[in-house]
């Protein structure tokens, strides 16, 4: 099936009790056992089943499979949140002693993890000088557990030659990790170019729609865990903690996720609710015409504030001279995305009096939204992080992040008109139509 009808369709059959077409919500703690040797098998994964909803649950369950299919993966984890599905996936590959090496253009509170948290865990983060994959490879040692990108970058608007990463991080025998949040499967789906573990925060374009948090890790089933088992051993060697259970030879290719949930999900409970899910699914019926609107409408946008003198600058990967334009045409087909950054003239002080008069556009730290969205990342999402650290990852003092949504071209438009004029500057050239 194509994605359109994958979003729709996947991962659910009528249910076979109520026949009900919709996803039902399962909104139970615990499932009731046969007996005791059946209660014993479900614990031993040799029957297929539910136990617990902090393991797994029937709604989770299809919104993991309609994700790992549009994805074109082998099996899903849905957990609470965004940042909790890129927590388990790191720390389900890392040790003590271990290091992952990184771009450094990312969403400021993964920075933070990377940066404060995971060190003070005995992992250290490598941040590349650049997403170049020369870059990246040359911190890559043999205490390095995964290659990690956003394969369209968080504010900085950067796009990742996954492929390129991907070839880097097989030859020296460790994972590609990819946060495609921004991109969506609609855009560009990193596991057919070599990503081995792809992470979303389903928050976002996916859920679509501001009202529910949410978090996914999708699992390739392509890397040879097995043939790495020096450098992986937690998928090689008996878990005293669950039996003395081997991962790749209990799960086989889904080793990964099926650690990942017996695991951490299991123990430290960072667990979606079927609220949720349901919620998160009924969004991604519908995200494969959203990202199409939000698509055109960000052309208009950009077209319009590059055309415009009251604003110094646009990064859109979507112009022909971005030096991300080659990349959107090998990954994203053309389309670059509706998440855009730009600066006005006038600087910090004029941007203040921008943001502050906007209407229609929102301000807030969401993106992917079917509202248009807007934020100030030095001031917010990467508040936390020094000038130098901001300028690797992209943001600049002035910088204003527009998520663009779904609403009519014109409306949008008219909102930045009347802000920019806000600004007090009169070098308007014209509006692109």
């Amino acid at each position: 099936m194509k994605s359109e009808t994958i979003a729709i369709h996947g991962g659910y059959e009528v249910d076979p009790t109520t026949k009900s077409v919709a996803v039902p919500i399962y909104q139970t703690v615990a499932y009731a056992f046969d007996s005791a040797d059946h209660g014993a098998a479900l614990f031993n994964l040799e029957v297929e089943g539910f136990r617990y909803s902090r393991i797994s649950n029937p709604t989770n369950a299809v919104l993991e499979r309609r994700v790992a299919a549009l994805e074109g993966g082998l099996e899903a984890l849905c957990v609470s949140s965004g940042q909790a599905a890129l927590n388990y996936a790191v720390l389900n590959v890392t040790e003590l002693g271990c290091n992952l090496v990184s771009v450094p253009q990312l969403y400021g509170t993964t920075h933070t993890l990377f940066a404060h948290l995971l060190p003070g865990q005995g992992v250290t983060v490598r941040f590349a000088e650049s997403d170049q994959p020369d870059a990246i490879e040359r911190l890559i040692d043999d205490k390095t557990k995964a290659v990690f990108c956003e394969s369209v970058g968080n504010p900085a608007g950067n796009i990742c030659d996954i492929g390129a990463l991907a070839y880097v991080a097989h030859r020296h025998g460790v994972p590609l990790i990819v946060d495609n949040t921004v991109a969506s499967p609609i855009l560009l789906r990193p596991i057919e170019h070599g990503a081995d573990v792809v992470v979303h925060s389903l928050t976002k374009f996916m859920g679509g729609h501001g009202t529910t948090l949410g978090g996914i890790i999708v699992d390739s089933g392509n890397f040879p865990w097995r043939e790495h088992a020096q450098r992986f051993p937690m998928f090689n060697r008996p878990d005293v903690s669950y039996h003395d259970l081997v991962y790749v030879d209990h799960f086989g290719k889904a080793a990964y996720i099926g650690r990942c949930r017996s695991v951490y999900q299991r123990t430290t409970g960072a667990v979606l609710s079927p609220l949720s899910a349901f919620l998160l699914l009924q969004g991604i019926e519908t995200v494969a015409l959203r990202v199409e609107r939000h698509v055109e409408n960000g052309r208009r946008v950009a077209e319009f504030l590059r055309n415009d003198r009251r604003v110094e600058w646009v990064n859109y990967a979507g112009f022909p001279d971005s030096p991300y334009y080659a990349l959107a045409q090998k990954y994203l087909s053309g389309r670059a995305c509706s998440l855009m950054t730009f600066g006005i003239r006038g600087g910090f002080e004029a941007g203040k009096k921008f943001y502050d008069a906007l209407g229609l556009i929102k301000r807030l730290v969401n993106m992917g939204d079917a509202k248009s969205l807007a934020c100030h990342p030095a001031s917010t999402t990467h508040r936390q992080m020094s000038a130098e650290e901001q300028r690797k990852a992209g943001v600049r003092p002035e910088m204003i992040r527009l998520s663009v949504g779904i609403e009519h071209v014109d409306d949008i438009i008219g909102d930045l008109d009347q802000a920019l004029d806000a600004t007090g500057s009169s070098h308007r050239l014209q509006a692109a139509g």
